[in-house]
């Protein structure tokens, strides 16, 4: 599977260098265009697999970019996620129309954009988005059975592999051992509960080197949840 291309069209520096840092940490290949034109040029040259498209770029608009894009056959179904300070229904409803996949209000949270970015690949593109499941910075390849860390490879052995790709799935919702065994090593077959403790502790040493949070999070009398939002 190959690693999904998103091309920033964003004529504010400062926001189109953080997301191209958090894109490409999360795992993406990254162009980046100041203006519609040049939008334009690098759309054609990197055939991306989703567009960030800023409303009020200069030399072309957002709007004409996206009209545009829909009237090239190469291009018609290219997903397409516009960025605006614009927050009026009506303006919102204009970028829809003009072809736009989704819609996000600056200032948004770069979690908020990289969740929409996943669930537009997945709706239009699956085959993209399925494979590859992020979460804060740990990033996991299903297809190459790959995890890394702020892009350091984390080593799995199956079994934590399994957890960590159940919990990812589900970042923030508490599962209790025994709906971890059912999901991780099936109902049929016969483990016990203190089993799930010690392959979480072998999958906390692996992701954590000491510096970063421990992304697991237990509950006491519940079980655990992957969560970094603390």
């Amino acid at each position: 599977m190959s690693t999904p291309t998103i091309v920033i069209a964003e004529d504010e520096d400062a926001l189109a260098t953080l997301l191209q840092y958090n894109l490409e940490k999360e795992g993406y290949r990254v162009a980046v265009a100041g203006d519609g034109e040049e939008a334009l040029i690098v759309i054609d040259e990197a055939k991306p697999d989703l567009l960030l498209l800023d409303w009020m770029l200069p030399k072309v608009s957002g709007i004409e970019v996206c009209r545009r894009l829909r009237q090239k056959t190469e291009t018609r179904n290219l997903p397409v996620l516009m960025l605006t300070a614009r927050g009026e229904e009506s303006d919102r409803i204009r970028g829809l129309d003009t072809g736009a996949d989704d819609y996000v209000v600056k200032p948004f949270s770069m979690t908020e954009l990289l969740a929409r970015i996943r669930a537009v690949l997945r709706r239009i593109r699956p085959g993209l988005a399925d494979d590859r499941l992020a979460h804060g910075d740990i990033l996991v390849d299903r297809v190459a059975h790959r995890v890394k860390r702020d892009g350091r490879e984390v080593h799995l052995g199956p079994t934590e592999f399994r957890l960590l790709d159940h919990l990812i799935q589900h970042p923030g919702r508490v599962f209790s051992r025994e709906q971890l065994l059912d999901a991780v090593w099936g109902s049929d077959v016969y483990v016990e509960a203190r089993t799930v403790d010690v392959h979480i502790g072998r999958l906390r040493k692996a992701l954590n080197t000491g510096k970063e949070i421990d992304p697991i999070r237990t509950v006491r009398s519940a079980g655990y949840s992957l969560d970094m939002e603390r």
